[in-house]
């Protein structure tokens, strides 16, 4: 069986007269270890989270999952992706019942993951393990939850519904920096255990590092640069890849 795959084929998008992205290609396969995506502020990250997640129409080119644009999936193919592929946000997660615990978004998750044949045997407490939180967290109440709490929970919740591709924007803005490295170690062993594959949306080099083989280099609408963070960074050909080494000069020294 073939492996689920999001694509961007020469890939435009973004406002009415202002394509924020200019020929994006990509490829995201499951089973492939996760890919960052980087690039300062405005550079169109999140627009092309739009895009792959198809709320969102190109102007040119086109998002596709198994080769369906992903804009005009209806039916039985928009359950398969949504299934298949989950996005997370930093602010994905709203909390309209105050009752609800975490271990009820987990069961809630689980379910969903049954009517799409996606079962799995990951427990709760595998789960909260998988973004560093002890697993007492399962009994508690999602409206008492701090933001970088309720953004790995967020997280987690996604993983419990077992996606063969996972693209995350901004996962751990809210999370304090010895725990969002603590959650990337662990995170990582958990989408080669499920053969899930992810990609990070961030201007957080560090969390690219310890999660990224490969990274994409995002600036003025284009991928300017690709390959390890180390290298992009070590050997800056473009202005702004300059310009963000420049300003992490601390991380720059410690990927060389």
């Amino acid at each position: 069986m073939a492996r689920s795959s999001l694509q961007a084929h020469d890939l435009w998008g973004g406002y009415p007269g202002n394509d924020v992205l200019r020929g994006i290609g990509l490829t995201i396969t499951a089973g492939d270890p996760p890919v960052g995506i980087i690039g300062p502020s405005g550079a169109g990250k999140t627009t092309l989270a739009r895009l792959l997640r198809g709320s969102m129409k190109p102007s040119r080119g086109s998002a596709t999952y198994q080769g369906r644009p992903v804009a005009k999936l209806r039916g039985e193919s928009k359950r398969d992706f949504v299934a298949a592929v989950r996005f997370q946000s930093q602010d994905s997660m709203t909390v309209t019942d105050p009752r609800r615990t975490v271990a009820d978004g987990f069961k809630a998750a689980l379910k969903e993951a049954r009517k799409a044949g996606r079962t799995h045997a990951t427990s709760d407490a595998e789960l909260l393990d998988a973004v560093a939180l002890p697993g007492h967290f399962a009994s508690r109440a999602l409206a008492t939850l701090s933001g970088g709490e309720r953004q790995r929970v967020a997280l987690a919740t996604a993983l419990a519904t077992r996606p063969e591709i996972l693209v995350l924007d901004e996962p751990f803005t809210a999370v304090d920096p010895p725990s969002r490295r603590e959650a990337a170690r662990r995170l990582v062993g958990l989408l080669e255990r499920l053969g899930t594959a992810a990609v990070i949306i961030t201007h957080d080099l560090e969390l690219v590092e310890r999660m990224c083989p490969t990274a994409h280099f995002l600036a003025e609408g284009q991928i300017v640069a690709s390959g390890p963070l180390k290298e992009i960074l070590a050997q800056p050909e473009h202005e702004e890849v300059l310009e963000m080494a420049a300003a992490a000069p601390e991380a720059t020294r410690r990927f060389r």
